[in-house]
C-alpha cells in the first residue's frame, strides 16, 4: 500500500522518450468488443527516477534496433523510435553504469527493448514476472535480463527503504505487473501506471484488453490503484497516454 512517510527532498522525475506505436484497430484492447475497428497512436514513455540514494530506470521501451530499421510494422502494431535511452541518459551526463536500479512494470516487448540502458544496474522485478518471462518458451527473448544482478519481490517494493519511490504490485495484466508511486516535494504523488491502463478512455470506462492473463485480477488492480490515487490525490499518468506523456516536463527538464 502507499506511504505516509515524509518526502526526501532531492527526488526527480524524468520523462523519456521510448517510441510510438500506432494501433490500426483497437480491438484486443477491449475485451468488451467496443473498440473495434478504431484506431489510435499512443507514446511509449520511460521514466528515471533520481534519488539521493540512487538512480531508477523505470521501463525499457522499444528496442533500439529500430534507429536503424526504421519504422517496423505487425498488424495492428506499427512501431518506431526517434532516440535510443542511452543517448538521453549522456544528456544528463549520465552512462549505463551510473543506474543504480532498474525496473520494468511488465515483460511486454515495449517495456523491455533496452536492457544495455542499464547494464550493470540491479534488476528489481516481482517474482511472478520474473518466472513468466524465464519459462522455457520464452526465456530466449530475455536473454539481455539475464546479466542483471536480480532482487526479485512479492507484494510492494520499497526501492529506497524510505516510502519515496514504491513498485505496486498490480497484477492481471501479466501475472507479476506493476505500476510505480514516486512521492516528489513540489508536486506531491505521481503514479506512473505501466500498462495497467492503456489510454485514458481505457481508465475511464475500466476497459479490460483481450491480452491481458486475467480479467478479474485487473479489475481488483484497478480498484487497489484508484484506491491510492485518491487517498494520495495523486497525478496519475497512464504512460501510453500521448496526452498524459505531454502535460509532463519535456525532457531534460524533471518533475520535481
Amino acid at each position: 500500500m502507499a506511504s505516509t512517510a515524509p518526502t526526501p527532498a532531492g527526488i526527480e522525475l524524468y520523462t523519456m522518450n521510448c517510441g510510438t506505436i500506432a494501433v490500426s484497430d483497437l480491438d484486443i484492447f477491449a475485451v468488451s468488443g467496443d473498440y473495434a475497428g478504431m484506431e489510435d497512436t499512443l507514446t511509449d514513455s520511460c521514466y528515471l527516477i533520481r534519488h539521493p540514494e540512487g538512480d531508477l530506470l523505470w521501463d525499457l521501451g522499444l528496442p533500439a534496433a529500430l534507429l536503424e530499421s526504421g519504422p517496423q510494422n505487425n498488424p495492428p502494431f506499427t512501431v518506431s523510435l526517434e532516440t535510443s535511452l542511452i543517448d538521453q541518459l549522456a544528456q544528463l551526463d549520465l552512462s549505463p553504469a551510473d543506474i543504480e536500479y532498474v525496473s520494468i512494470s511488465h515483460m511486454h516487448f515495449d517495456h523491455t527493448g533496452q536492457p544495455e540502458a542499464a547494464e550493470g544496474a540491479t534488476w528489481l522485478v516481482h517474482e511472478a514476472e520474473h518466472d513468466a518471462m524465464f519459462a522455457e518458451e520464452t526465456a530466449e527473448q530475455y536473454q539481455g535480463f539475464t546479466a542483471f544482478e536480480t532482487t526479485k519481490f512479492t507484494g510492494d517494493y520499497d526501492v529506497f527503504g524510505d516510502g519515496s519511490v514504491m513498485i505496486l504490485e498490480l497484477p492481471g495484466h501479466t501475472p507479476g505487473h506493476t505500476a510505480l508511486e514516486v512521492k516528489l516535494a513540489e508536486t506531491g504523488t505521481v503514479l506512473l501506471t505501466g500498462d495497467l491502463y492503456h489510454r485514458n478512455q481505457s481508465r475511464e470506462e475500466r476497459q479490460v484488453p483481450r491480452f491481458n492473463t486475467d480479467v478479474d485480477q485487473t479489475l481488483a488492480s484497478m480498484d487497489t490503484f484508484e484506491a491510492i490515487a485518491e487517498e494520495e490525490q495523486a497525478l496519475v499518468v497512464i504512460q501510453h497516454s500521448p496526452s498524459d506523456v505531454a502535460d509532463l516536463p519535456e525532457f531534460p527538464t524533471p518533475l520535481r
